[in-house]
């Protein structure tokens, strides 16, 4: 009986050995949980210039344009015309505009969104936590997520007004 049990033991033995480093491949090499064309977008928990905390739940049901920014990041500052501008046009469809500032302290930040006039929902991101979880580098990073809270597409550098426009619209027009 006990000659019987020890094949039996070592199949088991391998198969968690076999799981085991299949676990940790692919935590190492593919599962960095950065969000992917069609994946899930990761929520966050970041502090609103409004003084509020909040998250991408929020949002649930809407288009949204997750814009990562900086404000020392001269293509940063060149697109965020064309962010207010997609914004005012599109938020009456449901569209949100949600600008993440990446590292600096909330002085800074409201002192560039008086200067460039805008009025989108912008949050600060001092920890750099919502960095980490998308992935971002460099700056700009912009998100495009579907009312499901998929990401849509990523866009990585400057936006301009026209492949904005053509990416929400893709977001609002299915």
């Amino acid at each position: 009986m006990g000659r019987a049990r020890k094949p039996v033991q070592i199949i088991i033995l391998f198969v968690i050995i076999l799981l085991g480093g299949y676990a940790i491949s692919s935590s190492v090499f593919g599962g960095d949980g950065k969000p992917r064309e069609g994946g899930k977008a990761p929520s966050f928990e970041l502090l609103g210039l409004d003084g509020l905390t909040h998250t991408l739940d929020e949002y649930k049901g809407k288009s949204v344009v997750l814009n990562f920014w900086g404000s020392w990041c001269a293509p940063c500052v060149k697109e965020m015309p064309a962010l207010q501008a997609q914004w005012e046009k599109w938020k009456e469809q449901g569209v949100v505009v949600v600008g993440i500032n990446v590292g600096e302290d909330q002085m800074t930040v409201e002192n560039f969104v008086k200067q460039v006039d805008i009025n989108f929902p912008v949050v600060m991101d001092t920890g750099r936590d919502a960095v980490r979880s998308y992935g971002v580098s460099p700056l700009p990073t912009t998100f495009f997520i579907n009312t499901k809270g998929r990401v849509d597409s990523i866009h990585i550098g400057q936006l301009d007004l026209s492949t904005l426009d053509d990416q929400i619209r893709k977001l609002v027009e299915p």
